[in-house]
């Protein structure tokens, strides 16, 4: 299948450049090569067969970098913890969302995001990292990369000042500054990055030491169809599956995209990790992105109608919904230059109470589902303090604005007007 691939990787027609939500139906998958079928069927396979000795050897030789690829070769199938027909169809179309040379899937966004990590962290190495962000990989980078001589700085999302600059500053005086890692929009507040700020620094700080940081983004609040990191500034985008793309709450995948020269690190370390995707996960999820846009759309259409709702209500305190940031806001510019004014649908609002006010709130919920997780088709509420963020120090979340009377919400595709009425009546109990 691989070899032929590239003629089904149409992105013009004359002068027209398709749209990624018009490749999502069939770029990089020859139907001819399986009996004619219109969808790629699922490879349940662990390894393949070669026609020759010769094209054994050679497909290790560019599976294990002994050599550079021809012109116009592409790699060879081998072993599906190195390469599978699903995933690399799959890995182009989510490369084609933005823009970039190569993707990579892996079995759940942890893994994505560590393999990325351990890629281009060493002992003695410093990670500066963005604050808030998700639970799991807070939990990493304070607890697991230490173990290791990795030590970290935090700089805050969304503040009134620059808070990056002073911390990398910071950094270097602990060791070689190897990553700038970010969450934007993050999570749960939806305090923003300046993307065109941290590529500046991180040139700079090349210039000066030599060494210039990978920039690692976690687009999975917004991406792919709202944000794009790689235009404005990062090196590796990186997304948990299992939210917006995946989108039905039936899997569990992660990717990292980027062009070749930062991702073949990350590549050799999934194959030797074993963190790559599974070939039924990749089939789902090619399923599922011929519907990312419809279901981002909607979703964000009954967000912005939640959100309103919310701000107008009496036990509602705050929403942190980025569609209500104002002019003279600091991330106001952020927002409209990165995520070209989307707000997208998954944001937290604090109620006027405690946590067991929140918690009257979740457990009254009949519509919207008390989980965790986020951009699936069904709306689901969680309480960021003692749930996903719960490995987060108490101290840390306070400062950060993650209070125990914030409640997330991850808006999905139902009726906006039921939604509305489920939160009435749960905000009743509060």
């Amino acid at each position: 299948m691989t070899a032929s691939r590239k003629n089904y990787r149409k992105k013009m027609i004359g002068n027209h450049k398709l749209s990624p939500e018009t490749q999502m139906m069939g770029y990089g998958y020859d139907p001819a090569l399986s009996e004619g079928s219109l969808k790629p069927p699922v490879f349940m396979t662990s390894t393949f067969v070669f026609e020759s000795a010769r094209h054994g050897k050679e497909f290790f030789e560019l599976a294990y970098g002994k050599r550079q690829a021809a012109e116009g070769e592409e790699p060879g199938l081998i072993y599906s913890r190195i390469n599978n027909p699903d995933l690399e169809v799959l890995e182009d179309r989510l490369a084609l969302w933005e823009d970039a040379e190569k993707g990579l899937t892996f079995s759940s966004g942890m893994a994505a995001i560590s393999t990325c990590l351990w890629a281009y962290l060493r002992p003695g190495d410093v990670i500066v990292y963005s604050a808030p962000i998700y639970g799991g990989t807070e939990f990493l980078i304070r607890n697991i990369l230490p173990e290791f001589g990795i030590k970290s700085v935090e700089f805050e999302a969304g503040g009134d000042k620059p808070t990056l600059a002073p911390a990398i500053e910071e950094a270097k005086k602990l060791g070689r500054v190897a990553v700038i890692y970010t969450e934007t929009p993050a999570n749960p507040t939806n305090g923003l990055i300046d993307l065109h700020t941290c590529r500046d620094l991180a040139d700079k700080l090349g210039e000066d030491t030599g060494h210039r940081p990978v920039i690692m983004t976690d687009n999975t609040f917004l991406g792919p169809v709202w944000q794009s990191p790689l235009e404005h500034g990062a090196d590796i985008v990186i997304y948990s599956l299992t939210k917006y793309v995946g989108g039905h709450s039936d899997v569990v995948a992660g990717a990292a995209i980027g062009n070749m020269d930062v991702m073949g690190p990350v590549m050799g370390f999934r194959t030797i990790l074993g963190t790559m995707c599974d070939p039924h996960t990749g089939w789902l999820l090619m399923r599922s992105l011929e519907t990312l846009k419809l279901r981002m759309t909607a979703a964000a259409e009954n967000a912005k109608q939640i959100a309103v709702y919310l701000r107008d209500h009496p036990k509602v305190k705050k929403v942190h919904y980025l569609g209500f940031l104002k002019e003279d806001h600091p991330s106001y510019h952020i927002f409209r230059d990165q995520c070209g004014g989307a707000a997208g649908s998954t944001f937290a609002f604090d109620i006027d109470g405690d946590e067991a006010a929140a918690f009257r709130v979740l457990d009254a919920l009949q519509i919207i589902k008390l989980a965790v997780s986020l951009g699936g088709t069904e709306s689901l509420m969680e309480h960021p303090f003692a749930m996903t963020h719960a490995d987060v120090p108490d101290d840390v979340k306070v400062r950060l604005g993650i209070t125990e009377s914030m409640l997330r919400i991850s808006v999905g595709v139902e009726n906006a007007d039921d939604l509305i009425a489920d939160l009435a009546q749960a905000l009743d109990a509060a």
